[in-house]
């Protein structure tokens, strides 16, 4: 799915205390994480939401909008939001995926359970699928990696003919592919 333009989709999300329309469209622009888990109400879950929630306002000031989906519907998000401490932190956009179609979309549904792996896609501002992270149900996922991720995806595509090595930081060396290098490190 890497370098592959986000599909076209329709569906209702729990934002800011309302139900708003959201499309691919609206992931377009900025860049955008659509951030994929099982099922309100469980256990991981609620855990990776509010890692997310605690670095959303550092997310927010690298231009990232983030958009969680589950297959639930958006009047569950609601109620989720209403009656757990940690998904009340929760200001980005929660979107309702009953029929799956989101889901289907980025190749994470479980088709015989109806939930979707826990995916993290990292968008660019044209649509297009520039990080890729699938996880089992049990393994949870962390904002601290998800946010280095995205720092060198922005770096590599405002730094052309420049690559970040393993563990990268920002503020560390970056590479530049040539013929010099190979065999070199």
């Amino acid at each position: 799915m890497v370098n592959q333009e986000i599909k076209p989709f329709s569906a209702t999300a729990f934002h800011n205390g309302d139900f708003v329309p959201v499309t691919e469209q609206d992931l377009k622009g900025k860049w955008s994480v659509v951030f994929f888990y099982p099922a309100d109400f469980t256990f991981v879950c609620p855990t990776e939401l509010g890692d997310l929630a605690d670095h959303y306002a550092q997310l927010q000031e690298m231009g990232v909008e983030v958009y969680a989906v589950s297959t639930d519907t958006h009047f569950t998000h609601k109620a989720w939001h209403d009656s757990s401490e940690t998904i009340g932190k929760i200001k980005f956009p929660m979107i309702g995926d009953p029929t799956g179609q989101i889901t289907r979309n980025f190749e994470v549904m479980i088709e015989e359970e109806g939930l979707a792996l826990r995916g993290t896609f990292v968008m660019n501002p044209e649509g297009v699928i520039k990080v890729v992270e699938t996880n089992d149900l049990g393994i949870g996922r962390s904002a601290k990696e998800l946010i280095r991720k995205i720092q060198a995806a922005q770096y590599v595509a405002e730094h052309d003919g420049e690559v970040c090595p393993a563990a990268w930081q920002p503020g560390e060396e970056t590479l530049a592919p040539s013929l010099d290098l190979v065999g070199k490190i």
